[in-house]
Formats: C-alpha cells, structure tokens, sequence
C-alpha cells in the first residue's frame, strides 16, 4: 500500500486547467529537450505520469515513452488525449513495467507523493530496475520554504492570486508537508484542498541514489540548466546507473 494521495475523477477532470503555467512553453519545452536530449535513441519511463503533460510532448519528439501512475482517473484524462501512450496503474515505488530503459524520470516534485523515506527509497531503486547500464534517472523537485519562516511562523506561501492562494505547512521532525489550497470557483466562493508530501533534501537524494546503485551525474537549479546555488529553490538532477552494473 503507497502512502500517496490518490486523485479522484473530480480532481483528474481539473487537473491541466488548475496547472496552466505548467504548459507554458518557457516551463514545458526545456524540461521536453532535456529529456529528449537524454533519452536518445531509447525507452523513457514516467514515474507518475499523471495526464500527460510531459510524457505527451515528449513523445511527439519521437521518443518511445510508456508511463506508471497510481490514479486510474488521471490515466483516463491522458487516454483521452493520447490513447495509444502505454500506462500500467500502480505506484512508483514497486510497480514494474516490461523492458529497459535509457531514461526515467519523475517530474514537478512528485516523488514527494510517496510520504515515507522508505518508499522514496524504494521508487529510486525501482527506477534503477527499469534502467538499461548507462540509464539515467530524472527528478525535478523544489526546496521547502524553510529558511524563508521567521521563528514561530508556520505556514509558508507559494501562490497568492486571485484564483488561488496557497501555502505549505511542515512538520520538521518527520519532513512531512501539507499543501493548502483555496481556489475560487466561478460563483465566487472558494474550494479548499490539500495535498500531502515529503519533502528531500538534494543530499538525501543523493544518499538514496547510492543505496540504488546509482551515480551522481549532475545537478541544475533548472531544466535550462541554471547554476544550483545555496539560494536555489528547485533542483533538477541526474543519476546514471554504472556500465558494469
């Protein structure tokens, strides 16, 4: 049993138009090359692939990309889009799929959907599973707004428009977090929702990585390939799996 959220129908069915600045073309299209560059000429796995965004695109530049996702509703709303794209229904962390792969990856923070160190571990030697020697496994994860909290506050914002407001909370002891968002509807009023995570510093990443078998490649505040700084809130980073793996 995966310790993530499960989006239901309602949530699947809204889930692209609440996310609108994901498919900017100035968010989509590195994150698209940078995978594209990676994969080559080979198989790319999506961990959580949720309804496409990347996976669909991707595809388009030739890439042979098949996907895992635990919620069948956000299947249904990418096989509405695309619905020859091959999707197996399970989690990340233990769901395994035919085949080799020279690319996998997890986009958009969403190995934090698995809310126990011991899962996040397990999606990373999942990913080192599916991959061909010389595979490359892919996050793209932010940082907790930690530092930004004064002594005593205890919610952090991320989003303050007016369609939606939101802000994380952090329980620091177990590095859990609870996303909170109030969105308004079209009469007017506001729909609350939260969303669970577990945030990972970049050396935990790397720790399990190593636990994995994988190597530490490279690592970017950005898909365009920014510097990662001490002042970086997101990290895109690389693990390859060795040759004589």
């Amino acid at each position: 049993m995966t310790s993530s959220d499960l989006w239901d129908a309602d949530t699947a069915a809204r889930y692209d138009a609440e996310s609108p600045e994901m498919f900017a073309p100035e968010v989509l299209d590195p994150t698209v090359a940078f995978l594209a560059d990676l994969a080559g000429d080979g198989r790319a796995l999506e961990f959580a692939i949720g309804t496409g965004r990347v996976a669909i695109p991707l595809a388009d530049k030739g890439v042979d990309v098949v996907g895992i996702e635990l919620s069948a509703p956000m299947v249904e709303q990418l096989h509405a889009k695309r619905p020859e794209l091959p999707v197996t229904v399970g989690d990340m962390a233990t769901t395994v799929v035919p085949g080799e792969f020279s690319l996998v990856y997890l986009v958009f923070n969403t190995i934090g959907n698995l809310r126990t160190q011991a899962e996040q571990v397990e999606c990373f030697r999942n990913a080192a599973r599916h991959l061909a020697p010389g595979g490359r496994f892919v996050i793209e994860l932010g940082l907790p707004s930690i530092r930004r909290m004064p002594p005593g506050q205890v919610a952090a914002p991320f989003d303050l428009s007016p369609e939606h407001v939101g802000f994380d909370t952090y329980d620091l002891s177990t590095q859990a977090g609870i996303s909170h968002h109030y969105t308004r509807e079209a009469d007017g009023s506001f729909r609350y929702g939260i969303h669970n995570f577990r945030y990972i510093w970049p050396a935990e990443c790397d720790l399990m990585a190593q636990l994995a078998g994988l190597e530490f490649e490279s690592r970017a505040a950005d898909w365009a390939g920014a510097p990662f700084t001490g002042d970086s809130e997101s990290h895109v980073s690389v693990w390859r799996k060795p040759e004589s793996y």
